[in-house]
């Protein structure tokens, strides 16, 4: 775990510094400690920034640590940088793959659930109200579908209704 952290630190700096990004002011956390700690979070901490920040804080990886607040703050000020960051990867593994065979997969991102809906107040539309066959109940929210080649690398996302299956999609 620990050269895969290390890894992915040295590929968000080399990232960073190929694009020519550089930090307003003197920040406690650079830019590819914030994304290596989001990514950490994804992969080691199921996604729970919280604990990855204790994880990298405690194991003497970077000593300085942004608040909660701050942290969370930073991390959608650099959200370009992820977009654009995956958005490399996946025109990487779309030319890696010559073969051209990609899978395609959904899943939803509920907003609420059915019984929530009259009271939700971000999506107003019924298009927004999807049914989730395996879990065998509706949500209210949004489907991501994701395309990825056979190995599993992500090639492509994009947002839909949660009314929409793959097939429209």
């Amino acid at each position: 775990m620990d050269d895969q952290i290390l890894a992915i630190y040295c590929v968000c700096h080399d990232f960073l510094k190929a694009l020519h990004h550089r930090e307003e002011g003197q920040p406690k956390m650079t830019a590819a400690e914030v994304m290596t700690t989001a990514l950490v979070a994804r992969l080691f901490c199921g996604g729970n920034f919280e604990h990855a920040r204790a994880l990298l804080g405690t194991s003497q990886y970077m000593p300085m640590r942004l608040s909660r607040s701050r942290f969370n703050r930073r991390v959608y000020q650099l959200q370009h940088l992820f977009v654009t960051r995956f958005d490399l990867l996946g025109q990487t593994w779309k030319e890696l793959n010559g073969e051209s065979v990609y899978i395609i997969d959904s899943f939803p991102v509920a907003v609420c659930d059915n019984y929530r809906m009259p009271h939700a107040h971000i999506y107003h539309q019924e298009t927004y109200r999807g049914y989730l066959a395996s879990k065998k109940r509706y949500f209210y929210g949004l489907k991501i579908h994701l395309l990825v080649t056979p190995q599993g690398h992500p090639v492509e996302c994009f947002l839909t209704p949660g009314s929409l299956s793959d097939v429209r999609a």
